[in-house]
């Protein structure tokens, strides 16, 4: 699909009902991890992500960061562009503003497409609002140095290739869990990033990794 036709397409689908928990699920870890007990998530801290989509060639490229290794819980991880919505902002002007400050990206001709479903992390207390977006043409982009260590311009078509996709596993306190990671240029996406992508892609029709259930 070129990058015309899939943001003609995103145009036309991208709107209520979502796919949601549906489509997170093909990307979740496993067992899934949950709000505690009498914890009220509507106390979550909001963050709001832009999910950039832009022309390389004609093809739909996606832009994610590599988060510097000295930030917290998600240090080292793949992320979007983005980061908690302050006072009197919307969720569309947080994330534009995020990643302007974090990749350099320039907002004119940038285009909101909508909202999709929000993602709850929950071990740092955090629900996501992911921002989709085109740009008509391929940015300059520039790393902040304090929160992005690097930038990464993943295709859409190698998303969707089953070739890089792959499972993993890591300890969690006293238990071992598992989750699916979309591995691209030597780095692995997962957790809430790859469970944005999912629902995205389930918007073409992807059905998600095999073996869906290790």
């Amino acid at each position: 699909m070129t990058f015309d036709e899939l943001v003609t397409h995103l145009r036309i689908v991208v709107r209520p009902p979502l796919p949601g928990g549906r489509a997170h699920d093909l990307m979740a870890p496993r067992p899934r991890r949950s709000w505690p007990v009498g914890f009220n998530s509507g106390q979550a801290r909001q963050a709001a992500g832009l999910l950039l989509i832009f022309p390389v060639d004609d093809s739909p490229h996606l832009v994610l960061t590599v988060r510097s290794g000295s930030l917290g819980h998600h240090g080292g991880q793949v992320s979007l562009p983005g980061g908690v919505i302050e006072p009197g902002e919307t969720r569309e002007q947080a994330a534009r503003r995020e990643a302007h400050e974090e990749v350099g990206l320039a907002l004119e001709g940038v285009q909101v497409l909508g909202a999709l479903t929000p993602v709850d992390i929950v071990v740092s207390g955090f629900r996501l609002h992911p921002i989709l977006a085109t740009a008509t043409s391929r940015p300059l982009l520039r790393s902040s140095g304090s929160e992005v260590s690097r930038i990464l311009e993943v295709s859409v078509d190698e998303l969707v290739d089953p070739g890089c996709h792959a499972w993993r596993s890591r300890d969690r306190g006293t238990e071992t869990f598992r989750y699916p990671a979309f591995v691209i240029d030597r780095v692995d996406i997962w957790g809430a990033t790859a469970m944005v992508l999912a629902e995205l892609l389930s918007f073409v029709g992807w059905p998600g990794p095999e073996p869906r259930d290790p």
